[in-house]
């Protein structure tokens, strides 16, 4: 029996990257963005407001993050119906707001970005780009 698991995670490279890539596409569509990347227990690795988005987005984007972190999915698929005792009895760390996905390499889940202040389709876009700069998916 061993009482040591190897596990995977993010490299500051990789996070780095994936901001790099966030703030390109936010700046490319014109919509400043707050982005924040967790790892698998919702421990922030990044955040990151750009000048002139709206200053509370920067909580909300932490809440998807910790979300599409903690269910390993969207967090806009969390089901309508638990989405307010959920927000409740999490403090507003979980969140059924559309911008957050789970971070995946090789299937392995390694954590979640939220991106907020811009419509749900616009934070998504801009996550989505970053998990393409480090060649993750969300499935």
């Amino acid at each position: 029996m061993s009482f040591v698991e190897t596990t995977a995670r993010l490299t500051d490279e990789g996070v780095s990257a994936m901001l790099i890539a966030a703030i390109g596409a936010a700046k490319a569509m014109g919509q400043p963005q707050c982005i924040v990347i967790v790892d698998v227990s919702g421990v922030a690795l990044a955040s990151f407001r750009m000048s002139g988005s709206r200053y509370l987005s920067l909580k909300s984007a932490a809440a998807k993050a910790r979300t599409a972190a903690s269910i390993g999915a969207p967090s806009d698929s969390l089901p309508e119906h638990v989405r307010p005792a959920i927000a409740a009895a999490s403090g507003g760390d979980v969140t059924g707001l559309r911008g957050g996905l789970p971070i995946r390499i090789d299937g392995v889940l390694l954590g979640g970005i939220g991106v907020g202040s811009g419509s749900g389709e616009q934070d998504e876009i801009v996550a989505r780009a970053a998990l393409a700069a480090i060649g993750a998916g969300t499935a």
